[in-house]
């Protein structure tokens, strides 16, 4: 079968289907809006690859242990819709749904995510909709993550529009207990989780978080060691590389 005739056929199911129907929309409208927020994911994933080269060109090291992103599937933003009462509509999508577009970044250390979130703070083309800091204030259930929802311009090839976008920045660990507690959460039939899971998993996230602490200070009296041991002369000539 041909690609583009393949392609019509699994845009016409997933609108027209009972979990993803959009109504008064087509599939051409709908194509148009999911390239716009995948223009989006991959304006800002250069951005955050821009970002964290230059980290490590100042500093030597990078920040950023890996970047993702993901444009949400159509049945996802009818289900929030219907949540808001709102209709199944691309224009109801767009005007309220922020995280449409989404980007995780996630860091090494507790640290390196506040100066990631700086980095995106002092860039003049994204304007702060939303701050949500899950760190300090974790979630009920455990949940970590510093979260930016946005407003940024996408550049096409005949104009310029404004969507919105989601931010997730956290740490390695962090990633690790919400991707596997996305696992067992969302993934299993809640009826069918075994007694005191929801509890295990909060009492897991409070100890891997006690254990990315622990990381940080040992990384932090790493770096002050190697300052207070590096000779002058070998200060002087890092010096002389930065300028």
């Amino acid at each position: 079968m041909p690609e583009r005739m393949r392609k019509r056929m699994v845009d016409k199911e997933m609108i027209n289907g009972e979990n993803g129907k959009m109504l008064r929309n087509d599939p051409y409208e709908i194509r148009l809006m999911q390239n716009l927020y995948d223009a989006a994911v991959k304006q800002l994933s250069l951005k955050f690859e821009i970002l964290n080269n230059e980290f490590k060109v100042l500093y030597a090291r990078n920040p950023i242990h890996h970047i993702e992103g993901r444009v949400k599937a159509i049945e996802s933003m009818v289900a929030k819709l219907r949540k808001k009462g709102l209709p199944p509509t691309i224009e109801a999508a767009r005007e309220s749904i922020n995280d449409i577009a989404g980007v995780r970044v996630v860091c090494s250390y507790i640290d390196d995510v506040y100066r990631v979130a700086e980095m995106v703070e002092r860039q003049t083309d994204i304007e702060i909709i939303k701050r949500q800091d899950y760190i300090r204030t974790p979630n009920y259930n455990g949940y970590r993550s510093l979260h930016l929802d946005i407003r940024m311009p996408v550049y096409l090839s005949d104009r310029t529009e404004h969507v919105t976008a989601e931010i997730q920045i956290r740490t390695i660990a962090m990633d690790f207990w919400a991707s596997l507690e996305h696992d067992i959460r969302y993934k299993v039939d809640k009826t069918k989780l075994p007694e005191g899971i929801n509890e295990e998993m909060l009492e897991c996230s409070g100890k891997i978080a006690e254990i990315d602490r622990k990381m940080q200070d040992m990384y932090r009296r790493i770096k002050a060691a190697e300052k207070n041991t590096a000779s002058p002369a070998l200060s002087e000539l890092k010096k002389q590389d930065r300028e």
